[in-house]
């Protein structure tokens, strides 16, 4: 069997920066940050965490499917913006899903959290009012739903799967969309991951297992946007934001049968899992995940052009990346872009948002800054501290690490 190497027809996104996504592009390589303070639910004097990386509204007026009458029993926003990322993305691949093509159309568009936020609200009028749970309660909160909703919005009859990896569940879905092409089960797959975490216990619950930011105790409180900071010294754990990401992917031979343009290639993976420690991650399989993927797209260390990190700000994690890359380009790092010192962290939908940045960065010939960046005398980087660089390269490695050690690592090339 000749594997077919999948091509990125399109991409769309939402975070933090915006929801536009060039305006987004335009705030990442100024420089600016999306953290704020949480205002996604009321905050008792007590509650632990007190910022966070917030998605702005969506005006649904110019998107027929998100008004609230069609959207009224989809209350969870991770449905809203999954639609509107898919859509657009959609749109800007050039490609249309006729009924001769949607069997050959695959979904692994996914999430890590889900809509958890219905059944808390199901939970709660349960208690104070005795009512019981709306018919669309378990559909919302369904995790496999955002990829159900996904099929029947776009109708796409191929293959569908979640690819539920924790942290890295948007590469994630990018690698199983590779696979279904390889293996000739589809032409096109719908990839990327939405997560909308900002909900009470689940906020407080990454805080109380210490990986949440939480401010020095004694120490007055930072300005937001200089709190989530990979790689620094300084760091003291991440910034939970929300978002999402959607990447079309297709073989090269469909989108040159179908005129669409094909500028970059998803050309290597790797995947491994850590089986030690259910949140700190283990430098051997994370190591050996990034050199998987550089394998895997036929080059060596040296043919690296840039990496956009995993980089959450935790101290162990961080440090452990860090290794890897010391491990496998010894002095010859390249360039490390850390996005989430702009976006802080949004689950699952992370890794999508930040290979959409990181496809961006190489066909804008452009690296995005790592913000609020103080050295590390035990991590020598090259962070892209100064600002953005102006760069010409041809191969990204994107790395993802998620709870539970799912390790997952993509090759992004330019196509010249």
């Amino acid at each position: 069997m000749v594997f077919k190497k999948a091509v990125i027809l399109g991409y769309d996104a939402v975070s933090p920066l915006g929801i536009d996504l060039e305006r987004q592009w335009e705030r990442a390589v100024r420089g600016d940050s999306g953290i704020g303070p949480l205002t996604r639910f009321p905050l008792t004097p007590d509650f632990p965490v007190r910022v966070a990386g917030e998605v702005p509204p969506v005006d649904p007026r110019p998107f027929p499917f998100l008004h609230p009458r069609e959207m009224a029993h989809w209350t969870s926003p991770i449905f809203t913006y999954a639609l509107l990322v898919v859509h657009r993305a959609l749109i800007k691949s050039g490609l249309v899903i006729t009924s001769e093509i949607a069997p050959r159309v695959a979904v692994t568009f996914s999430t890590a959290v889900g809509g958890m936020d219905a059944v808390l609200e199901a939970d709660r009028l349960m208690i104070a009012q005795q009512k019981m749970p709306h018919p669309f309660t378990n559909p919302n909160s369904c995790i496999n739903m955002v990829g159900g909703r996904v099929s029947v919005f776009t109708g796409a009859t191929g293959p569908i799967c979640s690819t539920i990896t924790a942290c890295a569940t948007g590469i994630t879905s990018m690698i199983m969309g590779e696979l279904l092409l390889e293996r000739g089960l589809a032409d096109v797959v719908i990839g990327g991951a939405v997560d909308f975490p900002l909900v009470e216990p689940i906020v407080a619950g990454f805080a109380t297992m210490n990986g949440a930011y939480r401010p020095k105790e004694g120490q007055p409180p930072e300005a937001p946007e200089k709190i989530s900071r990979p790689f620094s010294v300084n760091r003291r754990g991440f910034v939970v934001s929300e978002g999402a990401g959607c990447i079309i992917l297709a073989t090269a031979e469909f989108a040159k049968t179908h005129g669409l343009r094909d500028p970059v290639e998803l050309a290597g993976y790797g995947m491994t899992s850590d089986a030690t420690h259910f949140v700190s991650p283990n430098l051997e399989t994370v190591q050996r995940c990034m050199e998987q993927a550089i394998a895997d797209a036929g080059l060596q260390p040296s043919d690296i052009d840039a990496v956009n990190a995993h980089a959450t700000s935790t101290k162990v994690g961080d440090k452990v990346e860090a290794d890897a890359l010391h491990n496998i380009f010894g002095k010859n790092i390249p360039p490390v872009s850390a996005n989430k010192s702009q976006l802080g962290h949004a689950m699952g939908a992370s890794s999508a948002i930040e290979a959409i940045l990181a496809i961006e960065g190489l066909l804008k010939e452009t690296l995005p800054p790592t913000i609020n960046y103080s050295p590390d005398p035990a991590i020598e980087l090259d962070c892209v501290a100064e600002g953005a660089r102006k760069w010409n390269g041809e191969f990204v490695l994107k790395n993802a690490l998620g709870f539970g050690g799912c390790n997952a690592s993509v090759i992004l090339r330019r196509l010249l």
